[in-house]
C-alpha cells in the first residue's frame, strides 16, 4: 500500500512538507513512496527551449537523490495520476499544493479524476512554493492587498513555519518510467541544476555577497547578485529555507549588513506577493489590471514587428538596453534593474504592449516563472498593482551611467562596443564618427518618444 509523492514546482528533499507527508503515511503502513513526476506535453510545449533545458537537468539531480527512483510519466496529469496509483496499488497521492491558475486547475481536475476512478484514494495538498500560502493575508476590510508595502508588514507579522526536517532513508520504490526527458538543445550557457547547486550557490551568496547587497544590486557591472531565481522557480530551495539563513545571518547584525538582509527579505516578499496579486486576479497572467493609455496608443503593424525584432535582438542602438537582451539570449537570465530598464523601453519607447515583452521573456528566461514575470512587466507598465506610475519613464543611458558607471556591463555583452572607454559606451553616438561599425544607430529618440508616452497616458481611459 504505497503513497505516492508528486513531484512539481519542489524539485528537492529537504524543506518538503508534502515529502515528508508520503513518507510517513508510507511507514505507517509499512511500504514505500513512489517519487512521481508528470511530464505534460502542454507545459512541456509552452515553455521555452532553456527551461526545459533547465529542469532536464533539475530532474536528473532528483533523480539522483532518490537513488535513481524518479518515476517519469508522459501525458495530462488528470490521466496518468489515478494510472499510477491503480498501477502501484495507492492508498494517497501528496503534492505540494499549486498557486498558480493553471495549477489549481490542474489539481482540482486530478482531484476529480482519483474519485471517479479510484474512490478512497485522495489527493492530499500540504504546503505551497511560498513562506506564506497566496491568499491568506487580507486586509482590516477583509480583502486583497494591493499595495506591496502594507503587503509586506503583514507578511512579516504573520511569519512562516521554520523548514521542515529532510526525512532519513526514504522507502523509495521502484516502478515503470517512461524515462528523464532529453534537454532540447540550446546555446544558451545554464547554472548548474539541482538541489544540492541550489544550496552551493545560496551559501556562496550568504557569504561572499549579502553584506553589500543593499548597495550593489542595481550593478550589473558588478554580478553580485544572488541568481536565486532559478532555483526558486524549481523549487530546489524553498524561500522558507532562504527567510531561515537570513534571520541567521542578521542576528546580532548591524550597519550594511542588517539592511542588506533586510532588503534581501523583502524581494522575497515582492515575490509572495506577485504570487497573491495572481491569486486573486487570475487573469492579470494575460490582462492589464488597469488601462494607461488609450487603444491606439499601442504599435501595431510591420513597423511595430521591426521595433520589436531590434529590441529583442539587442540591436536598438541604446547599449544598456541591448546589452541586457543579449544577456537574455545569452544566460537565460538578465540582472534586475536592466530588466526593468529593457521593459520601459519597449513599452514606454517604443509602444508595444507589455504582454509582447513578457512572452518573450517566458520563452528564454530560464527563471520564467508566471507570477513573477507578468507581474513585474505589468509593475513596469503601470498596468498592475502598487505599479510604478506609467509616467516613470526609465532613460536606459541616465539607467546605463548610474548603475554601469564605467560601461563594463555594456562591453562584457555588447562586442561592438569593447573598444570604446568608460561611461561613453552608453552614448556611442556621440563619438566621433558616430557609433563604431557594425552597431546600429538608434532606433528612437527617447526623449521624443517619452513626450509621446506621456501625451497618451495624458489622454488616457477614466
Amino acid at each position: 500500500m504505497p503513497t505516492i509523492c508528486w513531484f512539481r514546482r519542489d524539485l528537492r528533499l529537504a524543506d518538503h512538507p508534502a515529502l515528508l507527508a508520503a513518507v510517513e503515511a508510507a511507514r505507517a503502513a509499512d511500504d514505500d513512496v513512489v517519487a512521481l513526476y508528470v511530464l505534460d506535453p502542454a507545459l512541456w510545449r509552452s515553455a521555452g527551449a532553456p527551461r526545459l533545458a533547465y529542469l532536464a537537468a533539475s530532474l536528473r539531480a532528483l533523480d539522483e537523490a532518490t537513488g535513481g527512483r524518479l518515476v517519469v510519466r508522459h501525458g495530462p496529469a488528470d490521466q496518468v495520476v489515478p494510472a499510477v496509483a491503480r498501477e502501484v496499488g495507492a492508498t494517497q497521492v501528496h503534492v505540494t499544493a499549486a498557486t498558480e491558475p493553471y495549477g489549481r486547475r490542474r489539481d482540482d481536475a486530478v482531484e476529480a479524476a482519483l474519485a471517479d476512478a479510484l474512490p478512497g484514494v485522495p489527493l492530499v495538498r500540504t504546503g505551497c512554493p511560498y513562506a506564506v500560502a497566496p491568499g491568506r493575508l487580507q486586509t482590516g476590510q477583509g480583502g486583497p492587498y494591493k499595495v506591496f508595502t502594507p503587503f509586506r508588514t503583514a507578511w512579516l507579522d504573520h511569519g512562516w513555519r521554520e523548514p521542515a526536517p529532510r526525512p532519513r532513508d526514504v522507502p523509495w520504490a521502484t516502478a515503470p518510467t517512461d524515462g528523464l526527458p532529453n534537454a532540447p538543445a540550446t546555446d544558451v550557457r545554464l547554472p548548474r541544476a539541482g538541489e544540492s547547486a541550489a544550496r552551493d550557490r545560496w551559501h556562496e551568496f550568504l557569504r561572499e555577497d549579502l553584506a553589500g547587497y543593499d548597495v550593489d544590486r542595481n550593478r550589473p557591472d558588478l554580478d553580485v547578485t544572488s541568481w536565486m531565481s532559478v532555483h526558486l522557480k524549481y523549487g530546489e530551495i524553498h524561500p522558507r529555507t532562504m527567510l531561515a539563513d537570513l534571520a541567521e545571518a542578521g542576528r546580532g547584525a548591524t550597519g550594511d549588513l542588517a539592511t542588506s538582509v533586510a532588503t534581501y527579505r523583502s524581494e522575497l516578499a515582492w515575490r509572495e506577493f506577485h504570487a497573491d496579486v495572481l491569486w486573486h486576479a487570475p487573469s492579470a497572467a494575460q490582462r492589464s489590471l488597469r488601462p494607461v493609455v488609450p487603444e491606439d496608443a499601442w504599435a501595431d503593424g510591420p513597423d511595430a514587428d521591426r521595433a520589436f525584432a531590434a529590441w529583442a535582438q539587442g540591436r536598438t542602438g541604446y547599449p544598456l538596453v541591448d546589452a541586457g537582451m543579449r544577456q537574455l539570449l545569452g544566460q537565460g537570465w538578465m540582472h534586475n534593474r536592466v530588466r526593468m530598464v529593457v521593459a520601459s523601453f519597449l513599452v514606454k519607447d517604443l509602444h508595444v504592449r507589455w504582454q509582447r515583452g513578457a512572452a518573450h521573456f517566458m520563452e528564454w528566461l530560464v527563471d520564467g516563472d508566471v507570477p513573477q514575470n507578468q507581474l513585474n512587466w505589468q509593475w513596469v507598465a503601470g498596468t498592475g498593482r502598487d505599479a510604478a506610475p506609467y509616467f516613470r519613464v526609465f532613460n536606459p543611458v541616465t539607467q546605463g551611467r548610474k548603475f554601469d558607471p564605467d560601461g563594463a556591463y555594456v562591453r562584457r555583452w555588447v562586442p561592438e562596443l569593447r573598444d570604446v572607454p568608460g561611461g561613453g559606451a552608453h552614448e556611442p553616438w556621440k563619438l566621433p564618427g558616430g557609433p563604431p561599425a557594425g552597431y546600429p544607430d538608434r532606433i528612437v529618440d527617447h526623449a521624443h518618444e517619452r513626450k509621446v508616452a506621456l501625451e497618451d497616458h495624458a489622454r488616457r481611459p477614466t
